[in-house]
């Protein structure tokens, strides 16, 4: 069901989904799914499946990046009140999720409504971990690629997590995205009912618990098999979280010192550690360059960024393994930090259009198949008179195919340009014709 309004001084509505077998005879666990780019449909579709194995009601707020996050918290609250005042909802089993964006809000929520006991977070850490109140813990589950930027900081949130004694996992998988493939989901509504029988909210199901802990025992055993040792030593750590409360782990404890033991094992940690050692220090480099850069309208270090991203690709394209998964997550966290930047520029009373065109340049290098940032140093260039960079990012663009021609007609502060003979010559050499007629002089 969609677009449920609901009535409030900040009128909102969201998206419902309710199992094949719901009744109003029990209490259900309900799953709060964020997206804040206007897909909330779409986010919550994709967990249906999971919601359809392991019996949880599914509900959509709509929230937007564009508007402050008090208003989207009211929001979520509003819709929360409404669907508990509509539903039999059993209240200690409220759980968020959420990928990137929409996991980072929904790694909020728990914060700032009580009453969350529980995150599942694709792709993204948490946002303030100040923010955490350890006499409010919530469960937290982060699912994250070895390749995504968010890896080591999931890692580092987890030391946090378990030191304020906060239920954690952190589940790997080896998608590209920020979505996991669909078991992951299932697998997180899986661990939010383990852990709610731990807590004796739900009644203990012996068989459910057996079922899911061999499961597990599974993968691990796969994850051996075909080489992934850290990744097994990895989830071993997780599973005595997840069944402390219901099984005697010695055995786990037995093959999980076993494994680390093992010199294969060893060999792979140390080339990791040290792959997270050049990637820290690489992290502040690029910090402190970029911002300097930026704000020293330092264009004449286009070309340094450039050589930048030659190296990084020199990782992702070795043979190192560790060093691969490292040089994404800097591609990932150089683009992050470009956007955060951005924003940051924006933001500004008097925005320094200077700063942004280098933002904007830069974000080509750092991303050469996004056109978005080529439409905006054109756009930009343009808006201040200097045909020779929009036509150069204009061919650029051209040259890696694109081809959307109502576009770029139709692109904001390039009237002028787009009369010259120059831009249409271009657009014809490329697009095959130009909606202006180019006259010789």
């Amino acid at each position: 069901m969609d677009s449920i309004p609901v009535q409030d001084s900040i009128p909102s509505s969201f998206s419902l989904y309710l199992p094949r077998d719901f009744s109003v005879e029990k209490q259900w666990p309900l799953l709060l799914v964020f997206d804040l780019d206007g897909k909330e449909r779409q986010a919550l579709s994709i967990f249906v499946a999971a919601a359809e194995e392991e019996g949880y009601l599914l509900a959509a707020p709509k929230v937007r990046d564009s508007v402050s996050l008090t208003t989207n918290m009211i929001v979520t609250n509003n819709v929360l009140e409404e669907i508990v005042n509509m539903l039999p909802i059993q209240k200690e089993r409220i759980y968020t999720a959420g990928a990137a964006s929409g996991g980072r809000f929904a790694g909020l929520v728990p914060i700032f409504i009580k009453g969350i006991n529980g995150t599942l977070s694709m792709g993204a850490s948490l946002t303030n971990t100040d923010l955490l109140n350890v006499k409010r813990p919530f469960h937290f589950i982060g699912v994250v690629s070895k390749n995504d930027y968010n890896y080591t900081t999931m890692l580092d949130d987890e030391k946090l997590l378990d030191r304020f004694k906060f239920p954690n996992q952190v589940l790997l998988h080896e998608q590209k995205s920020a979505w996991p493939e669909i078991t992951y989901l299932q697998k997180g509504l899986q661990l939010f009912t383990l852990g709610a029988m731990g807590r004796k909210w739900i009644p203990t199901d012996s068989s459910y618990v057996e079922a899911a802990y061999q499961e597990d025992v599974a993968k691990v055993n796969r994850l051996k098999n075909s080489g992934e040792l850290i990744w097994a030593e990895q989830y071993l750590g997780e599973m005595m979280s997840m069944y402390g409360a219901h099984k005697n782990l010695d055995s786990l404890r037995e093959v999980q010192k076993e494994l680390r033991r093992d010199k294969q094992y060893r060999a792979m940690k140390r080339s990791e550690n040290a792959a997270f050692s050049k990637e820290i220090l690489m992290k502040e480099n690029y910090q402190y360059d970029m911002e300097e850069d930026m704000f020293a309208h330092n264009f004449k270090n286009l070309g340094w960024w450039n050589y930048q991203m030659t190296e990084l690709d020199k990782f992702i394209k070795g043979s190192n393994i560790h060093e691969k998964e490292m040089g994404n997550r800097l591609v990932g966290f150089l683009n992050a930090l470009a956007e955060d930047n951005i924003a940051l520029v924006q933001s500004g009373q008097v925005i320094d259009e200077d700063a942004l065109a280098f933002l904007y340049m830069l974000k080509t290098i750092l991303e050469p198949d996004n056109f978005e940032f080529y439409l905006k140093t054109i756009s930009l260039s343009a808006k201040n008179e200097d045909f020779g960079t929009a036509l150069f990012y204009l061919e650029e663009a051209l040259k890696k195919g694109f081809k959307d021609k109502d576009k770029l007609y139709n692109l904001e502060d390039t009237a002028l340009l787009r009369i010259t003979s120059e831009f249409n010559t271009m657009v014809e050499k490329y697009l095959k014709d130009s909606r202006y007629e180019i006259i010789e002089q």
